[in-house]
Order: structure tokens, then sequence, then C-alpha cells
């Protein structure tokens, strides 16, 4: 366990690395910070530090940087997050406040990460497995021919059409849509399919057909394997931060376009709470350069998916960590309101 006193000095040698880009020399960390000791006493402190690898001497000036270790080491020391301001709490407000669907909302939020962090942000939308059902509509578009609507409790909207083995009545289908709402609507999907399956005993015998086509379409709809989506933006931040990446940029814009990887750095949505995955810690070669910053978000307290930032191991923890919470908690409010 590092003493008091050494894991202030590498705050203060993250904090300057992060804020000037420059290697930290112990000069300057006792006229920036009061530590209350002299130089000497500061460098032996360093050169405990870098012997058990939370600083390291980049090349032969005086100047240290933090490693991945070291990083870790500030995440978890951290005794908060950075809060956003009162301007900047509006500013969110009223820029995702503006939406007017879900992909308004995701595109919103992407937008805003990227604005707030200068990273790259990334946004999974609501997974329909960890969703409940508002509504469910049905439009008759033929005699034989219907459109199935699944409205979810995060606005998100399905649509698909079904062709029906034979005509069915206006009223048949007001009563199927009375029937099926009143057996799911509030419910979770994955409770769907025991809620329905006795449903088309309920009609005539020449309507059950129909029935069980439209069932089977929804269940489909409430499996479907493609749901995990994503959106991405603010990767020309990346530019930015050339001389953090070792050589090149590009391994890092390559495992960016790969949506498996992104789901992966991002988690489980189940693991809502704050998430800091730094350098080595992220499987992907890469990314070993990169952090990623990451919380669920949803509507009632239950996260329904995640989104968070990725961006070089030098990077503001305090203050990325409190925008990615403060624009999760909007969006939340969001969902839960629309």
């Amino acid at each position: 366990m590092l003493s008091e006193r050494r894991l202030q000095v590498l705050r203060a040698i993250v904090q300057d690395y992060v804020g000037t880009e420059e290697p930290v020399g112990s000069k300057a960390l006792t006229e920036r910070h009061n530590l209350g000791v002299s130089p000497a006493t500061v460098r032996n402190d360093m050169a405990a530090l870098e012997d058990e690898g939370f600083i390291a001497q980049p090349h032969t000036s005086a100047g240290r940087i933090p490693t991945d270790k070291g990083y870790r080491l500030f995440v978890d020391k951290l005794a908060g997050v950075k809060p956003m301001s009162a301007p900047e709490r509006r500013a969110i407000q009223n820029f995702l406040d503006g939406a007017v669907d879900l992909d308004d909302v995701v595109a919103r939020t992407v937008r805003l990460l990227a604005q707030l962090t200068r990273q790259v942000a990334v946004v999974q939308y609501p997974s329909l497995t960890r969703s409940t059902v508002r509504h469910v509509e049905l439009l008759a578009l033929a005699p034989a021919r219907v459109m199935l609507v699944l409205i979810t409790d995060t606005g998100r909207v399905e649509q698909r059409m079904v062709d029906c083995p034979a005509p069915f009545g206006e009223t048949s289908l007001a009563d199927l849509r009375a029937r099926l709402n009143s057996r799911v609507a509030g419910r979770r999907f994955t409770d769907v399919p025991q809620l329905v399956e006795d449903l088309p005993e309920a009609f005539e015998i020449e309507d059950r057909g129909t029935v069980a086509t439209v069932l089977s379409t929804l269940l489909e709809t409430l499996v479907e394997e493609n749901e995990e989506r994503l959106m991405i933006g603010g990767t020309a931040n990346l530019t930015r931060f050339g001389h953090d990446f070792p050589l090149t940029i590009r391994p890092v814009l390559e495992a960016l376009e790969e949506q498996v990887v992104l789901l992966k750095l991002l988690g489980e949505a189940k693991d809502s709470g704050m998430t800091v995955r730094i350098g080595h810690e992220i499987a992907h070669e890469g990314l070993n350069s990169t952090s990623v910053v990451s919380v669920g978000y949803g509507s009632g307290g239950e996260a329904v998916a995640k989104l968070g930032v990725v961006g070089p191991t030098r990077m503001d923890y305090p203050g990325t960590m409190g925008a990615v919470r403060a624009v999760a908690r909007y969006v939340g409010q969001i969902l839960a309101e629309s």
C-alpha cells in the first residue's frame, strides 16, 4: 500500500501530465502543488513510485509519466467524479430534451458526449431483452395483411408486416389487439411467450391460424439476434491525440469499426455502475493505448443499455467520468418520460 503522501505525489503527476502533455519533474511538482515537503523528498517518492511501476521515464529527461498501473490507482482512489456545472447541466438537458424519437435521442447523446469529453462517444441502443412492452398496435392493411407495431418502455418502435393465412375482420383484429395488450402491456419481454401461448384458443376456430401467425411474428420480433445496435461519434477527436498512441492511431480506428469489440468494451448492461478500463486491461490489442469509461442508462433505475467514451489513457478521468454519468442520468430521465 502506498503512503498518503506518495498517493498525493501520484495524483499530482497524473493531473500535471494530463494537463500539460509533458513528462513531470520533481521541481515542477513542488512549485505547482502544495505537497508540504522538499524537492528531495518528492524525488525519493517519485523513485519509489517508479520502482513499484506506477510511473515511468519515457526518455532520458528528468520527467516521469503515469503508467496504466498508475492511472488505475489514481482512478481507484478518486474521492469523487468532477460534477458538471449548472450551465453544463442545463445545456445537456436542453440539448437532449429536443429529441423527437429514440433514434434522435441516441444520435444527440453521441454528439453531446463527444463534444463534452472531446473523445470518441459510443452509445448502445436499449436492448429488447431488458425492455418491457408499452403497447402492441395492429393495423389492417388488406383483408389478409396486418402491420404489427411493438412499442417498448424505452421508446423503441419495431414494425413488422404479417401475411395472414385467411382474411381477418376489423372486429376480430380489435379483439386480438385488446386481448394482447391486456396480457403483455407493462410486462417484460422475456415473460411474453408464456403470457400469450394459449391466446389462439380464445378465438373462433377459423381465426386461430391468423392469431397464431400474428403471435409468431411478435415473438420473432422479441428475440431477434441483431438487436444489439450501437452508434459511435467523435472519431475525429482521436487525431488530436496522435502523440498519445504508439506509432499510429490506425489500430484504434480499426478496432472502433468492429461492433463486437465495442459491445465487449461497454460490457454487460446489467453491470450498470461506472466502469473504467485502462490500457492493457482492455483485451483487444489495438486498444491497449486507450481507456474506456462506460456506465449503464435506463428508466426506473434499471439499466437497459450502456454508453461511454474511448480515448487515450492520458485523459481527464474525473471530468470524463462526471460527463458520462451526467449524460446517462439525463438519457434515463428522457426514456422514463417518453
